[in-house]
C-alpha cells in the first residue's frame, strides 16, 4: 500500500467516531461534532457513549466496536484512564485514532499509561496521533480542530508538536493569506511520530510547502534521510522548540520530549536544505514566502532592488537586507540613464535603495512609480525588487486615492516581468484601525496576484532570506548532479 493510501483515512475520513460526547451537549465532543459540520465535513459522524442513544441529533454506539462500519478517524477526548480500554474495543475497526486526552509520558509517572495505550492500540491495530493534541485540520478532508478558519484548501502542509501554537498558525497564517492542505499535531508522537506524517506530506501532490515546528524528534535519522532522498523537490520550513537548555526543559514537560543538541538540527538543515526560523512570525513569513515565490535554482537570489519612500526607512531596510547576506548594490549606468529620463522631482533619490517622497509620488496620480519599477526591471535586472510603502503618509493625500494608483502600478508592472525578479511588496501601518483594514484590503489584491506582503522591511528579508537558502541548496544539488563521476 501507498503511503497516500495509507494516510488518506486521517487526512480525508469516510467516517469520524467521537468519544467523549455528552447528551447534555457539554463535552469536548459534542464541540469537535458541531465544528465538524460546520467546516462542511459530509462523511458519517458516530458519537460513542456507554448509554445514551442519541447525542447532538445522531444515533450513538456504545464502544469503538459496535459502530455500523469500519471508523477512519476517532476522537478521543475522555479522562486518560479510560483511554486504553477504549481502544482495546476497536478491535480492528479503526484505522487511526486521535487522542486529544492529556495525562501521559508528558507529565511525571504517566509513562506506563502511555505504554498501556501503545499496547492497547497495538492490539486493536489502531494508529494513534498523539496523546496530547489537537489532532487534524484538512480543509479537503473537511476536518478542523478550529472554528472561524477558511475551508478552502491550499498547498502548505505543517506538523506540529504543539497544539497551543497550531491555533496560531491558524490564526496569524490566516490574516497572512497561508492557504493549507493540512495541520497535523502531534502531541507526544507515541505512536505516529515525525518522520510518518512528514513521508506522506513529500509524496501529497497537493502539498507544495511544508513547515515543521518541532521540540525533539525521536525519529530524526529518519527525518533527514526523507529530506534528502527529496532533494529539495518541496521546501520544508523548520521552526525548532528548545534551542536554548531552558527551552529544552519546557519542552520535556509540554510533550515529554528531551530535546537534542540545536547545533544538530542546524547541521541537518544545511544537508537537507531546510530553511532554519527562530519565531513564529518568521516561521509563517518564510511559509508565505514560498507559497507565493517559486525558487529559481539556476539564479539564486543575491541582488535586491528597494523603493519606497521614507527615506530613514529606506537606510534601515538596506542594513536590514544587508545582515541578511544580500546585495543593495547601486544601479549601473543604463539603470541610471533611464531612471534619469523620468524626471522625478527633486528631494528623490534614484540610486539603490529608491527613495521616492509622497508628494512626488502622488504626481500623476502616482503613476511615476510604474516608470521607476520598470526601468529597474528592464535595465538593472535584480533578484527581487521589494516595493516598501508607508500607508499613513501616502492615505495622507485625500485628493486622489495613491495607496490605490500605486498598488495598481506595482501589479501591472509584475504581471508584466513576471519572469523577472521576485516581487515584493511590504505595507508599513501605524497600528490605526482604518489603516489596518485597508492593508488586509491591499494584501488581498496582491495575493491574489501572487504577491506576498509582509508588514515591515526586516520581516521581508528575513522571509526572502529562508527563499534564497532554499534556491542556493538546488544550486548545489544541480551542480553535484551534473559533475562528472
Amino acid at each position: 500500500m501507498s503511503v497516500l493510501d495509507a494516510f488518506a483515512p486521517l487526512f480525508t475520513p469516510r467516517s469520524v467516531a467521537v468519544l467523549g460526547a455528552s447528551p447534555g451537549g457539554g463535552g469536548l465532543g459534542n464541540a469537535f461534532i458541531r465544528r465538524l459540520r460546520a467546516f462542511g465535513y459530509d462523511g458519517a459522524i458516530w458519537p460513542v457513549h456507554p448509554s445514551a442513544a442519541e447525542v447532538e441529533g445522531l444515533p450513538a454506539f456504545r464502544s469503538l466496536g459496535e459502530t455500523p462500519g469500519v471508523v477512519d478517524y476517532a476522537i478521543v477526548a475522555i479522562g486518560a484512564e479510560r483511554v486504553p480500554d477504549a481502544i482495546a474495543a476497536a478491535r480492528g475497526r479503526v484505522r487511526f485514532a486521535q487522542v486529544m486526552s492529556s495525562g501521559f509520558a508528558e507529565v511525571e509517572g504517566g509513562a506506563a499509561l502511555q505504554d498501556r495505550l501503545l499496547a492497547a492500540a497495538a492490539a486493536a491495530g489502531v494508529r494513534i496521533l498523539g496523546p496530547n493534541c489537537l489532532g487534524t485540520h484538512s480543509p479537503r478532508g473537511g476536518l478542523t480542530f478550529f472554528d472561524g478558519v477558511d475551508p478552502t484548501p491550499g498547498s502548505i502542509g505543517i506538523l506540529s508538536q504543539s497544539g497551543g501554537l497550531s491555533l496560531d498558525i491558524l490564526r496569524r497564517g490566516r490574516v497572512r493569506g497561508l492557504g493549507l492542505s493540512a495541520l497535523v499535531t502531534m502531541g507526544n508522537c507515541a505512536d505516529l511520530g515525525t518522520a510518518d506524517l512528514l513521508d506522506y506530506l513529500l509524496a501529497d501532490p497537493a502539498t507544495r510547502v511544508i513547515g515543521l515546528y518541532l521540540e525533539d524528534a525521536r525519529d530524526a535519522r529518519r527525518i533527514f534521510d526523507l529530506l534528502r532522498a527529496t532533494r529539495g523537490a518541496k521546501p520544508v520550513v523548520l521552526l525548532k522548540g528548545g534551542q536554548t537548555r531552558e527551552g529544552q526543559r519546557a519542552a520535556a514537560s509540554h510533550t515529554g520530549s528531551l530535546a537534542s543538541d540545536h547545533r544538530l538540527w542546524m547541521a541537518m538543515a544545511r544537508q537537507a536544505g531546510v530553511a532554519m526560523t527562530d519565531t513564529l512570525d518568521g516561521f509563517l513569513d518564510a511559509l508565505l514566502a514560498f507559497q507565493l515565490l517559486a525558487p529559481r535554482a539556476d539564479s539564486p537570489l543575491r541582488r535586491v532592488a528597494l523603493f519606497g519612500n521614507g527615506g530613514g526607512t529606506s537606510v534601515l531596510a538596506t542594513d536590514a537586507f544587508v545582515r541578511h547576506g544580500f546585495d543593495v548594490p547601486p544601479f549601473g549606468g543604463e539603470a541610471q540613464a533611464a531612471l534619469g529620463r523620468l524626471k522625478v522631482p527633486p528631494g528623490s533619490s534614484l540610486a539603490n535603495p529608491i527613495d521616492v517622497p509622497g508628494n512626488a509620488l502622488r504626481l500623476e496620480e502616482g503613476r511615476v512609480a510604474e516608470g521607476i519599477l520598470r526601468a529597474v526591471y528592464a535595465h538593472a535586472a535584480p533578484d527581487a525588487v521589494v516595493m516598501h510603502l508607508n500607508m499613513p503618509v501616502l492615505l495622507g493625500y485625500a485628493e486622489v486615492d495613491l495607496l490605490g494608483s500605486l498598488m495598481a502600478s506595482a501589479l501591472r508592472v509584475r504581471a508584466e516581468h513576471r519572469g523577472g525578479g521576485h516581487f515584493v511588496l511590504v505595507l508599513r501601518s501605524d497600528g490605526d484601525a482604518a489603516t489596518e483594514e485597508l492593508r488586509r484590503t491591499y494584501r488581498t489584491r496582491a495575493l491574489a496576484a501572487g504577491i506576498p506582503v509582509f508588514d515591515e522591511l526586516p520581516a521581508a528579508a528575513a522571509a526572502l532570506a529562508a527563499l534564497r537558502a532554499h534556491e542556493a541548496f538546488l544550486a548545489r544539488e544541480a551542480l553535484a548532479r551534473d559533475a562528472p563521476d
